[in-house]
């Protein structure tokens, strides 16, 4: 998995994250969207809401109801994969619903639901971080009042060594994965789990090396939304000359 080198079966060396894409607002029917490619991993993101809630008696008289459907498509995977919900997914959709919930102000929306469905196309690994990053860039898409972006980025240890960002083989011969999100500029922690054995030394760079792989991917989102209002900006503008 590692050679004498110190290169990663991928490449990469033990600090570097994989290839990362995005694009904002692709789907016309969503109030919000997003699309991520990391490394391997495609996935699609919709957000429906602000909206009245169904059924209604899961409404709540003090905030909205926040809620994530994280779902694998049957070609998403190597073998066809049952599109009935799998305890994993039900799992996922869980911490993914944890994960970013602390992030959206819920207190300004009582008695109205946000729904977030995700879609994966593609997976090769990390698909909760994946999940949870393109979410919040596309909570931002819908205009959701949110008090930061989230990010997630995992660690890990394969063949004894600390890495950065693991892929599906890696997760599935190392011996532990570390996937966390952040809010960096609060810096507060919303998802961490752990898979696996770590010393307390491990542990503690891994975790350290995880919201470093955060705050790269942090600045990759800040500057999708930048380039994504710009082009919006100068197709007003181009918009507004030929008229005149």
């Amino acid at each position: 998995m590692i050679d004498e080198a110190g290169f990663r079966f991928d490449g990469r060396r033990w600090d570097e994250l994989r290839p990362i894409k995005f694009d904002i607002g692709m789907l016309e029917k969503a109030n919000g969207s997003a699309y991520i490619e990391w490394g391997k991993n495609k996935i699609l993101v919709g957000v429906f809401g602000p909206r009245e809630v169904h059924p209604r008696h899961l409404s709540r008289v003090d905030k909205a109801v926040f809620r994530c459907r994280y779902h694998m498509a049957p070609f998403s995977t190597e073998e066809r994969k049952n599109p009935a919900p799998s305890r994993r997914e039900i799992e996922l959709s869980k911490i993914i619903t944890e994960a970013i919930e602390p992030s959206v102000f819920t207190e300004l929306y009582p008695r109205i639901g946000i729904d977030v469905y995700i879609e994966v196309l593609q997976s090769d690994g990390g698909t909760r971080c994946a999940s949870i990053t393109a979410t919040s860039l596309a909570l931002a898409d819908a205009g959701i009042p949110i008090r930061d972006l989230v990010v997630a980025c995992a660690s890990g240890k394969v063949e004894g060594q600390i890495v950065l960002d693991l892929s599906n083989m890696e997760d599935q011969k190392g011996e532990a994965d570390l996937p966390i999100a952040i809010m960096p500029r609060t810096n507060e922690v919303s998802l961490l789990q752990m898979d696996g054995n770590l010393t307390e030394d491990e542990f503690d760079k891994a975790f350290k090396l995880a919201i470093e792989g955060c705050r790269k991917v942090y600045s990759l989102q800040k500057e999708s939304l930048r380039n994504k209002y710009i082009s919006l900006k100068e197709a007003i503008n181009t918009e507004v000359k030929s008229e005149e």
